[in-house]
């Protein structure tokens, strides 16, 4: 296949459709909740989309997805903790383009930690190393005062360990955010799963961690997210094409 068809599915999918297509793999992936969590595609410099209230991700399409202004009021049909916590944080980083929350199982465990830090154990927690924030102050729901403090914080990284919370990851586009918040969780599980050993743990130096690092900002430089999602969008196109009506 030729380099310029291999992110082919991306430029044929409408903004809606990609970030329906997300909901969909998180669902698939275990990274949802109830119809709790919440994921955000800004269209332009006041609006965005958004899931509405009650739907649970595996099942949402591209027309479901509402449109609401960051700078107007709390729209009808959207969940109260969406609407504070992702209103605040376009507002707050006004350059981010997607924003996905998730509560997702091993990234809430490692936020659930005294110390919630991802040492560099393996060359995917090594992508995260001096590029993860991990915010302690909880403060209750995602409301008021804690959804602008938290919005302050869309600056800060891309990668985002709420402590006691979950996790959130922001990009230019959906398949940038999507691509951090998979190899997050995955670099998490590993992490975790060597803990639950009880054998020592053998990180490898701040040299070494942040060599790997600059490595993988290359790699991503090539289009490796796009490569992915582009996958993911292909998957779904063949087994649930729904997500795009």
């Amino acid at each position: 296949m030729q380099e310029h068809d291999v992110s082919r599915p991306i430029l044929e999918a409408s903004p809606r459709q990609q970030l329906a297509a997300a909901f969909r793999w998180l669902a698939r992936l275990d990274m949802h909740e109830a119809t709790a969590n919440h994921c955000s595609l800004a269209l332009d410099e006041r609006r965005f989309l958004i899931n509405p209230l009650g739907y649970h991700f595996s099942e949402l399409r591209a027309s479901d997805l509402l449109e609401v202004d960051r700078h107007g009021q709390a729209p009808a049909g959207i969940d109260p903790t969406a609407w504070a916590i992702h209103g605040a944080m376009h507002r707050q980083g006004a350059h981010i383009g997607c924003i996905l929350h998730s509560h997702s199982p091993y990234a809430t465990a490692l936020a659930c930690l005294k110390e919630p830090h991802l040492p560099p154990v393996e060359q995917n927690s090594m992508r995260f190393f001096e590029r993860l924030y991990v915010d302690q102050g909880f403060d209750g729901m995602g409301l008021a005062d804690e959804a602008e403090r938290l919005g302050g914080l869309a600056n800060r990284a891309s990668v985002l360990l709420l402590g006691n919370h979950g996790v959130v990851t922001t990009g230019a586009d959906v398949a940038e955010a999507f691509d951090r918040l998979y190899y997050f969780e995955r670099a998490c599980r590993t992490y975790l799963i060597a803990r639950a050993s009880h054998l020592p743990l053998k990180p490898v130096s701040d040299e070494v961690a942040r060599k790997t690092a600059a490595q993988w900002d290359d790699y991503m430089a090539q289009g490796a997210a796009q490569q992915h999602f582009a996958a993911l969008l292909r998957i779904l196109d063949r087994d649930a094409p729904d997500y795009r009506h």
